[in-house]
């Protein structure tokens, strides 16, 4: 981990994660210059380095001040926005009534160098706006994405217990505080994703018996990056289908989370970014935005209402994102419950056929 690389200011945040392999390396670039982000690219060169042009990239032309030297050995690169956070609630009868929006391209952000821990792998940016819109919800709140890179593979210890490897690492977005503009508000999380030319995101959406990691949540979902004409998967985005309403997570405290369809975005990212420094000009021409967007809250949204804290985490990550399996435990559990009436059944049919074939055998056959 690099807290501003070749630069001496804590006045901006940029948080560079490296993964080296023996023939390849991974890189992610998360900032919070212009709207906050992160910034993927792998390479086949296990000594790629991340290059920052500091006065470009803080400039107002900030494209071509982020690039990986060497630029062939890059094979892969997109990168993941998080836009705005919509708040609206379900008025009725008059629908669905939206309040002010936050741009989180405005929002004033505190520096990264206080939260961040070499040891643990992690980092919190956090912010509020700079000018709050609306009633001033954020007057003693705050909203923040937690960090957190792995060296090995595993489990998070806290719900919903994803699973990760060694490449990915995982995203909590986590609202503190902030007083909600109406009796019954949700909330609502714009993602965007750019993807070079010849590769589109697709959503998809994955069913499970098995909750033995989340309870009562049986949905996991995946935006994957995939070749136009192949089938392969580049990179991942992968979440369960709920948020959490407390610090120390609970299965009592789940708010509802869904996500309302993948869209080709028809805007342009904000100007000043990392993804603008790192794409360049292609960012408007060649390269495709996708746009989805993230709700919490729904029936059980009083979750929120009550603790005013949601959570919710998502592992990024480069291939196939990491499926889940039943554990040993569950397997033999699962073997026992089965396997023991099965077993009954053949030892009464054959106690039972013992008992006809003997009960014969006591008459002469009669001629």
């Amino acid at each position: 981990m690099q807290y501003n690389p070749g630069w001496n200011s804590s006045s901006v945040n940029l948080l560079h994660v490296r993964a080296a392999g023996p023939g390849d390396s991974l890189h992610y670039v998360w900032s919070s210059i212009g709207a906050p982000a992160v910034l993927l690219v792998a390479t086949q060169s296990p000594s790629s380095a991340l290059r920052v042009n500091w006065t470009q990239l803080l400039s107002a032309s900030p494209a071509g001040a982020v690039w990986i030297d060497p630029p062939d050995s890059v094979v892969y690169s997109t990168a993941v926005v998080f836009t705005k956070l919509f708040e609206f609630s379900e008025a009725k009868p008059s629908g669905e009534l939206f309040y002010p929006t936050y741009d989180l391209s405005e929002f004033s952000w505190d520096s990264l160098n206080h939260t961040l821990n070499l040891t643990a792998l992690t980092a919190e940016l956090r912010g509020a706006p700079a000018t709050d819109p609306g009633t001033g919800g954020f007057s003693n709140g705050s909203l923040a994405f937690r960090v957190t890179a792995y060296e090995a593979s595993g489990r998070d210890g806290r719900l919903p217990g994803l699973l990760h490897t060694a490449d990915s690492s995982q995203l909590e977005f986590i609202l503190a505080g902030v007083a909600p503009r109406g009796n019954s508000s949700r909330f609502l999380l714009e993602v965007a994703t750019v993807e070079e030319a010849g590769t589109e995101r697709r959503l998809r959406s994955e069913r499970s018996i098995d909750d033995e990691y989340t309870p009562t949540i049986f949905e996991v979902l995946s935006l994957l990056a995939q070749p136009r004409n192949g089938s392969s998967t580049l990179g991942f985005l992968q979440w369960k289908a709920t948020a959490y309403g407390s610090r120390s997570p609970r299965r009592e405290d789940g708010i509802r989370c869904r996500a309302q369809g993948l869209q080709v975005a028809n805007w342009s990212l904000p100007v000043a970014s990392i993804v603008q420094a790192y794409f360049g000009d292609s960012l408007g021409s060649t390269c495709t935005i996708s746009a989805l967007n993230v709700s919490f809250g729904g029936e059980e949204g009083e979750v929120y209402q009550e603790k005013r804290y949601l959570s919710w985490s998502v592992l990024l990550g480069f291939g196939e994102p990491p499926r889940d399996t039943f554990s040993p435990l569950v397997i033999s559990i699962a073997a026992v419950a089965l396997g023991t009436p099965l077993a009954m059944l053949l030892l009464g049919s054959c106690l039972v056929l013992l008992a006809r074939r003997r009960r014969y055998s006591e008459y002469e056959p009669i001629n």
